[in-house]
């Protein structure tokens, strides 16, 4: 190894060592718990935070961090995950119709948590769905975030309209009954969703990462969030799931997530395996 590769090498680890640090310095001082995130996610985000900002090494901007909280916010955005968009992948919501829906309606009253729900996207796109089933009113949406920005923004129901084409595509092809149109008003470049389907979410901040459980549900979404954990963080988040829903509850995960490694998978039987959807059948382990 020549001596150029050596410097190059000392200079990633140092630049971990640093990202270590600054995740350390945002859980003690703001107390939001990244330091289970997948190591390449957290450095590939904070690195082109460092980029933007023009200082000259991350243990600098942990420094700005801790003093600065307006440059916490913005690094903030940078790391929290909130790609979504309304019936992402469509034929999740299609399923969820057909094999999920039909043993809900057996229920008197429907408790459903969506942890990790960004800007609300996929929040409107399940109240529409109940709604359509006739179940919305015996139902009530948790819907949480770690980042209280996006929560302001789901409450709001704003989105744009140059999105909207896709949407209402996701929406036919998720079954949707209707035109997704009846559930907006266009004004200008946005649309709005309807207030009616605001009716039954209740919005509040949660951080999977530290924060306890959120019990007694009938559904738990979490989709396209687990992936960004470290294999500890998984298992810890999986063991909050079983331990927050019903037995018979049903956990919904990401087509790339999985229960395998978390300690809880004899816990549930797979309702539909590509589409991760799973049913809790055992008591959460102890």
């Amino acid at each position: 190894m020549n001596s150029e590769q050596t410097i190059s090498d000392d200079q990633v680890n140092l630049e971990d060592i640093e990202i270590r640090l600054l995740l350390e310095a945002i859980y003690q001082r703001y107390g939001y718990d990244f330091r289970g995130y997948s190591q390449a996610s957290m450095r590939r985000r904070v690195l082109h935070r460092l980029s933007m900002s023009g200082l000259p090494s991350v243990l600098r901007m942990t420094e700005h961090v801790l003093r600065d909280r307006q440059f916490f916010v913005t690094l903030l955005n940078d790391l929290t995950i909130n790609v979504t968009e309304m019936y992402r992948d469509p034929e999740f919501y299609r399923a969820f119709r057909n094999e999920v829906v039909p043993i809900l309606k057996t229920f008197p009253f429907i408790k459903i948590w969506h942890a990790g729900c960004a800007t609300g996207e996929e929040i409107y796109s399940m109240a529409i769905l109940l709604e359509e089933e006739q179940l919305y009113e015996r139902a009530m949406i948790y819907a949480t975030d770690i980042d209280k920005n996006v929560l302001t923004a789901a409450k709001k129901g704003i989105y744009s309209i140059h999105a909207f084409k896709q949407y209402a595509d996701n929406y036919r092809r998720a079954g949707g009954r209707h035109s997704l149109s009846d559930y907006t008003t266009a004004r200008y470049d946005s649309v709005i969703m309807d207030q009616r389907l605001k009716r039954n979410i209740v919005f509040a901040d949660h951080d999977l990462a530290t924060d306890q459980v959120f019990g007694e549900m009938h559904v738990i979404l979490c989709r396209n969030v687990l992936i960004y954990f470290d294999r500890q963080l998984q298992g810890r988040v999986i063991q909050l799931f079983s331990e927050s829903l019903d037995m018979g509850g049903f956990l919904c995960l990401g087509t790339k997530e999985s229960l395998r490694f978390s300690g809880n998978e004899e816990a549930f039987e797979v309702v539909n395996k590509p589409l991760r959807i799973f049913r809790k059948t055992q008591l959460h382990r102890t």
